[in-house]
């Protein structure tokens, strides 16, 4: 993903003063920095307005149907009238019938120390393109396993599949709203329940920025080597979930930068380059939404197809570009 028109005054100086490639590398980093901390200003004004958890709707009671009124001998003895009031019921109960987009419902999962009002921009976007159904969940900050966090997210989808009547949803993870989804897909039977899952900016291979945090147990768990990512690269044979993984190079919470990326022989991936912007607004960027609604209408164009087979499985790789 490329960032432009940003800092337009600083272009003249930062091409004088350095180098044409290093000066190139540099303005990236420098428009992506500045955005960085454009959205972290904005997201920590949001921050508290997601502290609490999400009102869930009710469920929209099904209006009656108007029934025909057959009390009037002269339309009974009528056959033109009866065949007309026949049809129309008939045409009535047929518009009732009209078949709809069956959307699952998208469940967003946000990152460490994070809460649900990191996806206002990318919800409003979902909504705008016809997804009916969202659902923002939150985990205590003070989480400290990946494996429990997995769980009480199996328990959630469950009652989101009971309340709207759906098999299946799809599920963003952010950061590591990502390696919790995806636990919960590959060692806790969730595929069952997960049509597409997608990642943005998640340690799939564990990442080693900011030592000083290794305190923390759930950060522990997102070092590469740790427990919980050797359990994801056990093999997964039978794992029914599409899964598709946004990355960015100019990310500066992966260290390495491609551990951001899925590799798994067995599991169906795509893993999608975004260039030129930071980690804080994987989830927030339009371009990133776009892709996002892509993923998920993609999996809606072929829910229907034929079952894949061995030679479907491994990771596809594929660039976001924002001009």
């Amino acid at each position: 993903m490329q960032v432009t028109r940003a800092l337009p005054p600083l272009l003249p100086l930062c091409r004088h003063l350095l180098p044409a490639r290093l000066a190139g590398l540099s303005l990236t980093l420098l428009k992506a920095t500045a955005l960085e901390i454009a959205i972290l200003a904005g997201h920590l004004v949001l921050y508290p307005s997601g502290i609490t958890p999400e009102r869930r709707p009710s469920p929209s009671p099904v209006p009656a149907q108007p029934l025909t009124d057959l009390s009037d001998p002269a339309d009974l003895s009528d056959p033109a009238t009866s065949a007309t009031s026949a049809l129309d019921t008939e045409s009535t109960a047929e518009a009732v019938r009209l078949p709809t987009p069956d959307r699952p419902p998208v469940v967003l999962l946000h990152g460490f120390i994070d809460n649900r009002s990191v996806f206002v921009l990318l919800r409003r976007s979902l909504a705008q393109h016809g997804r009916q159904q969202i659902e923002s969940l939150n985990y205590s900050p003070l989480t400290c396993d990946i494996r429990a966090a997995a769980e009480l997210l199996g328990r959630h989808i469950e009652e989101i599949c009971e309340r709207t009547g759906h098999q299946e949803v799809d599920i963003v993870g952010h950061s590591l709203g990502g390696l919790i989804a995806r636990y919960y897909v590959q060692r806790l039977g969730g595929d069952i329940r997960v049509r597409t899952l997608v990642t943005l900016g998640t340690p799939h291979a564990g990442t080693r920025v900011v030592p000083l945090l290794n305190a923390h147990p759930i950060v522990r768990q997102m070092r590469p080597g740790s427990g919980v990512l050797e359990e994801l690269r056990q093999p997964a044979p039978h794992c029914r979930t599409r899964f598709v993984s946004f990355w960015s190079d100019l990310d500066q919470l992966m260290d390495p930068l491609e551990t951001a990326c899925i590799e798994h022989p067995d599991l169906l991936v795509q893993n999608v380059r975004v260039t030129g912007i930071g980690h804080l607004a994987l989830p927030v960027h339009p371009a990133v939404a776009a892709g996002i609604r892509q993923a998920l209408d993609t999996a809606e164009e072929t829910a229907h197809a034929t079952t894949r087979t061995t030679a479907d499985t491994g990771a596809h790789t594929g660039v976001l570009t924002v001009a």
